[in-house]
Parts: structure tokens; C-alpha cells; sequence
């Protein structure tokens, strides 16, 4: 995870032979500054993967798009793609239907539909090489079509955005913490920690929990809630909290 959080999102997923960006919600300058903190370059991006339109994902996709020196291909659904303000060209887009499957390089992909306040959002699912990760962000509830496409996963990237208590005596307009708690908003704790006792598949090993409120939760508070609760069923994942200022460890399969 290069960042996560309400001020920009992406992650780095990569093959021996397939490198592929999920979301572009930093700028190209930060993006390639984080990618060559572990080794990596925009260059060498074969696909930017984009869940949906929301600035905080997409913030820095058209200067990466208009950059010459960054060849990846850029894949949305068919309906976010009209969402972003590309500027005066819009460039080639990989288009696919929400729920579609499809390979990148020796990466297969799957997407699903997930419950946001957004044109047409999606998680994703990738599986190469025997290994399976799955990332799932920006949704207000956890339907049980997305349960289905986060089992078997060995590594899965799930949303911890909001202490409820905190959300409901924070700064937030009414109107806006009306809208994060519904189920167009986004992850509760309390929801995580549902899913996480009901629904964690026994074989996930890793198990990341981001895209933090800065002003609604706090990581000391959404460590204590998953300890516990991966604790109380007996799981043993190993869990970590993605950052917003700083990318994540690298996770090697």
C-alpha cells in the first residue's frame, strides 16, 4: 500500500513479470517518489486499475495519463470513465462492466460491484503465481456477494474509516456524517470487526485495514478492535494498518 486514507490512495501489486497501480489518488510526483522508495518506477507500470472516480483515487490519473514516459494502460468501468475531468483529451481507457473478469499481463483479475456513493465503484480481486489478494474500500456495507469474492484470499485489504462514536462528535457537517454512516458511506469499526468474527476467511494470513478517517478514527483504536476480535475467533492473521503518510511494508509471496 503506497497510501491510504481520505487524502489519496494507491497500492502496488507485482509479478515477476506484471506491475500493476490500484488507484492514482496521488500526484505523479509523490506516486513515483513512494514507487522508488521500494525499488520501483512509474515506468514501469504496465496497468493503473481505478475503483472509482472519488479525487482521493483518481487525483493524480490525468497527469499520469498525459505523461509520455508512463505507458500503462488505464482500465475502468465503462461508466467511471466519463466521471473524470481528464482535461482536454481524454486518453485511451481500457473499459470494462463492473463484475467482469480479465488478465493483465500474468495477473488474473476479477471486479465487483461494491455499495459506495459513486458512479459505478468496484473492488478488486487478483490471483498470480497461487497467490490470491483481494481489496475492498469505500463501501458502506458488506453484502454477501462481496463476502463470496473475499474468500480464499491470502492477503485482503479491507476499510476501517470510522469510529462511530468519534464520527458522530467530530468536525463533520451533519449532512456528511449522515452520508458516511450509510450504506453509501463507508466501514465502521463496528462493521470490520462483524466481518472480521463472521466472515475472515481461515486462510487469509494477512489482513490490512485502511483508508483511516483522520479526524473519525484513530489506527490505535482500529489495532485494539482487530486484535481482539481476530483473537476471540482464534485467527491467526497477521494484521497491519495501512498509513496515509507513509507506504505499508512489502508484502512477499
Amino acid at each position: 500500500m503506497l497510501a491510504s486514507g481520505s487524502s489519496g490512495n494507491a497500492a502496488l501489486l507485482a509479478t515477476g513479470k506484471t506491475r500493476i497501480l490500484v488507484d492514482a489518488g496521488l500526484s505523479m510526483r509523490e506516486t513515483g517518489k513512494r514507487l522508488g522508495a521500494i525499488g520501483e518506477n512509474l515506468a514501469n507500470i504496465d496497468a493503473i486499475l481505478i475503483t472509482h472516480e472519488h479525487s482521493d483515487h483518481v487525483g493524480g490519473l490525468p497527469v499520469m495519463a498525459r505523461n509520455k514516459d508512463i505507458r500503462a494502460a488505464i482500465y475502468l468501468t465503462r461508466l467511471t470513465a466519463p466521471a473524470i475531468d481528464w482535461g482536454e483529451n481524454q486518453p485511451h481507457i481500457e473499459a470494462f462492466q463492473a463484475g467482469a473478469g480479465f488478465r493483465i499481463g500474468d495477473v488474473d483479475v476479477q471486479s465487483f460491484s461494491v455499495p459506495h456513493d459513486a458512479v459505478d465503484p468496484v473492488g478488486f480481486c487478483f490471483q498470480a503465481e497461487g497467490v490470491r489478494i483481494g481489496i475492498a474500500t469505500d463501501l458502506g456495507y458488506v453484502p454477501e456477494s462481496i463476502k463470496f469474492h473475499l474468500r480464499r484470499t491470502d492477503l485482503l485489504m479491507l476499510e476501517a474509516n470510522h469510529d462511530l462514536d468519534m464520527l458522530k462528535v467530530g468536525p463533520y457537517p451533519w449532512s456528511v456524517k449522515q452520508r458516511v454512516m450509510s450504506r453509501v458511506g463507508h466501514l465502521s469499526n463496528l462493521v470490520m470487526s462483524d466481518f472480521i468474527a463472521q466472515d475472515l476467511d481461515s486462510c487469509t494470513a494477512n489482513l490490512v485495514l485502511g483508508h483511516l478517517s483522520e479526524h473519525n478514527n484513530h489506527p490505535a483504536i482500529v489495532r485494539l478492535v482487530a486484535t481482539q476480535t481476530l483473537e476471540a475467533r482464534g485467527h491467526p492473521a497477521r494484521l497491519a494498518i495501512a498509513e496515509q503518510g507513509a507506504p505499508s511494508e512489502v508484502y512477499r509471496f
